[in-house]
């Protein structure tokens, strides 16, 4: 067996395999050189500050690809300006590599309405500056959605929800500022359902029952009763119902006649007016009532207890001296007064007091 591998052809056929093995390994080696560029590389030129126009012809001079991704949009830049680079400038890539310039956007990214209409207008601001709209002017329209949000304009157009706009885009709304008052019905009569609707529509009222003579609902039917009647006033809003048929208003006059027996009410002018006139009174004052005083009681003087005399003896009680005033001098037998009367003087004289009998003491 060894000496078989030792053969001149064995050994031929092993020195031709490893060579056609090497060559193939340096021709792989060459073409990917070739292919790759290996050794030709290109310095990736300073684009940034400059537009994404000058930017994008430097690239295409120099042999490099290019991909443009926009970035946040910041006011401080100028539009498709080239904010930043990849890979960095100065770095050396091959030829044909792809380099990313990131550009600021002519304004801000769109962002989509929200669906605030019909909603409270308090909450519907809040909503639309969360997403990044700015409230310019509001307009306030009779409705009978009182601050509510109506509609949305935006350059005078108005705007359904999920349009797409430029954040920080300046929008005008509409809000309701409640139903107007007295306004004068018109006179749909004559007219057909579907042009009814449009002139009710159009004086800021609401089509509301729509009854039809043969039971059908053809648009095309022709008016010949409402309520309320036109020229009555209502507010905004109030419902109008309507009365069609095929006829004219003159062939059912018969009907007309029977519904205003039942909607228009009759008012009896026979009877005069009756007057009311004003009967004006003077306001009596009382005087104002002062209670009685209480009567003052009258407090009991202590009585002096008396005292026994000592055994065989009597007590007697002392008289009283009399007391006499002494009367003024008298002028005249008189007292002179301011008006030069004279009045006679008062004396005061108390009679004196009785003497007590003296009591018996009688000693057994």
């Amino acid at each position: 067996m060894l000496k078989s591998l030792f053969n001149w052809k064995v050994l031929l056929n092993l020195v031709v395999a490893i060579g056609v093995f090497v060559g193939l390994v340096w021709l792989t080696f060459r073409w990917l050189e070739y292919h790759t560029n290996h050794g030709q590389e290109i310095p990736v030129p300073n684009i940034v500050n400059k537009s994404v126009h000058d930017a994008v012809k430097i690239l295409d001079d120099t042999g490099l690809e290019y991909e443009v991704d926009s970035a946040n949009y910041d006011p401080k830049y100028r539009p498709f300006q080239v904010l930043q680079v990849y890979p960095a400038p100065g770095s050396r890539v091959k030829d044909g590599r792809t380099v990313t310039l990131k550009v600021n956007p002519r304004t801000w990214a769109p962002i989509a309405v929200p669906n605030v209409i019909n909603k409270y207008s308090g909450l519907a601001f809040q909503r639309l500056d969360q997403v990044g709209l700015k409230i310019g002017d509001t307009i306030y329209e009779p409705s009978i959605q009182k601050d509510a949000l109506l509609r949305i304009l935006y350059k005078g157009n108005a705007v359904n929800p999920g349009t797409r706009l430029p954040r920080f885009s300046t929008i005008d709304v509409v809000v309701g500022s409640g139903p107007m008052r007295n306004i004068s019905i018109p006179n749909v009569v004559g007219l057909t359902v579907k042009e009814a609707r449009a002139v009710i529509t159009k004086s800021m009222f609401e089509v509301g029952l729509v009854e039809h003579e043969d039971g059908s609902k053809d648009e095309s039917d022709i008016i010949y009763y409402q309520d309320p009647a036109s020229g009555d006033v209502r507010d905004q809003g109030m419902q109008i119902d309507l009365w069609a048929s095929k006829k004219t208003p003159a062939e059912l006059r018969a009907k007309v006649e029977q519904l205003n027996s039942i909607y228009r009410m009759k008012v009896d002018t026979s009877l005069p007016p009756v007057r009311y006139e004003e009967v004006h009174t003077e306001p009596s004052y009382d005087a104002p009532v002062v209670p009685a005083p209480a009567p003052k009681r009258e407090t009991p003087k202590p009585e002096v207890p008396k005292t026994e005399a000592s055994k065989n003896q009597t007590t007697a009680a002392k008289p009283a001296a009399a007391t006499v005033e002494k009367p003024k001098t008298p002028v005249g037998n008189g007292t002179h007064t301011a008006g030069g009367t004279t009045k006679p003087a008062a004396t005061t004289t108390q009679q004196p007091a009785q003497k007590p009998k003296a009591k018996k003491v009688v000693v057994e």
